[in-house]
């Protein structure tokens, strides 16, 4: 795996969030929709699937992976949406969504009725683990994606998933720890997990729950042949996660630059004509 070519594509993403690159009227567009527990992410690649714009919002409409405010999340999706047409000067029609690993139909169905509702055709559903590694081309291994609400994987041998798991640690449990231990609003602790200049200063604060994410993981690996586990979602973008992860299940850990964008990327990559 060549991170520096990764990191690369998420680093165009990133300029997409500022800048609009220009697409033609008659292109056909990429949008991927990523519902997340703590953020809604929005990710249009053009033709050749390189992006060309990405929108965000902070969201509390999603719990543990499930849509708990159909209408507060439909109107974000298309709230963003609408920015990025307006960005791109033209509209946008389809869509692929991801959901946690092990996500029943029924609530599959919502995920898809919000995305709807906003005006666009799903296209695919595909689970999150799954979807990142459409960025990380991954052929054995396991990936994590931790995000606000659940800690999910994928166990993956000779390309195909073997096996699919979520449980509900993320990083939202991180910002209550916080929250408590500062004795500060769950908001305040929001913005604290994330100013880089803090991160040697929280890691401390939070090892229980990474330990917790990594019980989690070596659980579901345990009596299996995994020679690595790579991190994406946003909660692993706490600097040095990675490290305890790795001490606790004794396995060798990567992540991107910026796991954050990994899995809204690989939803892009799978939306379908």
């Amino acid at each position: 795996m060549d991170f520096a070519v990764i990191d690369q594509k998420i680093g165009e993403l990133e300029s997409c969030i500022e800048s609009t690159i220009p697409v033609r009227v008659d292109e056909q567009l990429h949008v991927g929709v990523d519902l997340g527990t703590a953020y809604i992410v929005v990710v249009v690649l053009n033709e050749e699937k390189s992006p060309v714009a990405c929108a965000m919002e902070f969201a509390q409409v999603v719990k543990d992976g499930l849509v708990v405010d159909y209408t507060g999340a439909t109107r974000i999706v298309r709230k963003l949406v609408g920015q990025l047409e307006e960005r791109l000067g033209r509209k946008l029609e389809k869509a692929a969504i991801a959901v946690p690993p092990g996500t029943g139909e029924k609530d599959c169905g919502t995920h898809r009725y919000v995305v709807e509702g906003a005006g666009l055709e799903v296209t695919s559903v595909l689970d999150e683990p799954t979807a990142a590694n459409a960025v990380l081309g991954i052929d054995n291994g396991v990936i994590v994606d931790i995000g606000g609400g659940t800690t999910g994987l994928s166990i993956l041998e000779n390309g195909k998933v073997t096996y699919v798991a979520d449980e509900a640690t993320g990083g939202t449990h991180l910002t209550l720890v916080l929250s408590g231990n500062y004795r500060i609003s769950f908001e305040e602790a929001e913005d604290l997990k994330k100013q880089q200049d803090r991160q040697d200063e929280i890691l401390p604060v939070v090892r229980p729950v990474i330990q917790k994410m990594a019980s989690i993981i070596a659980r579901h690996i345990k009596g299996r042949d995994i020679s690595a586990i790579y991190l994406v979602g946003g909660t692993c973008c706490l600097k040095d996660m990675e490290k305890v992860i790795e001490k606790d299940t004794g396995v060798p850990v990567f992540k991107p630059a910026n796991p954050f964008l990994v899995t809204p990327l690989g939803i892009a990559l799978n939306c379908g004509a």
